[in-house]
């Protein structure tokens, strides 16, 4: 069964540093994308980072690039998200995904259906 279990989080200031983790058991995530979406109360859910198959290319909104940085490690199946500068409006639930395809070519035309197994969401609070 591929469970996929999340880390990190928490409350900080604006200005401040977390770190988010994401693992993947029960399938090795070697050949499929992963991202990072968050839901803030009241909005919908969005992506703000995917990242492909080798960690060759990696994608960011708008709202988020230049302070968040994704990585992954194959060997031991885990995601990774790294957010400096953190806002208010960065508060929300957080959520780690895998996809059940290897790349994505445009950061546009990703979509929650392209991911297939969903992390349970970590709370992230900044505090201005």
């Amino acid at each position: 069964q591929v469970q996929v279990m999340q880390s990190g989080g928490g409350l900080v200031r604006a200005g401040g540093s977390l770190r988010l983790s994401c693992t993947v058991s029960g399938l090795s995530i070697e050949n499929f994308a992963m991202g990072w979406f968050r839901q803030a109360p009241e909005k919908e859910r969005e992506g703000i980072s995917y990242i492909n198959w080798n960690g060759a290319e990696k994608y960011y909104a708008d709202s988020v690039k230049g302070r968040f940085t994704v990585s992954r490690d194959n060997r031991k199946n885990t995601l990774t998200l790294e957010m400096n500068s953190l806002k208010p409006e960065d508060t929300a639930t957080y959520y780690c995904a895998l996809s059940w395809q290897s790349k994505f070519s445009k950061f546009e035309t990703v979509t929650a259906a392209d991911f297939g197994r969903w992390g349970q969401g970590t709370q992230v609070n900044v505090s201005s």
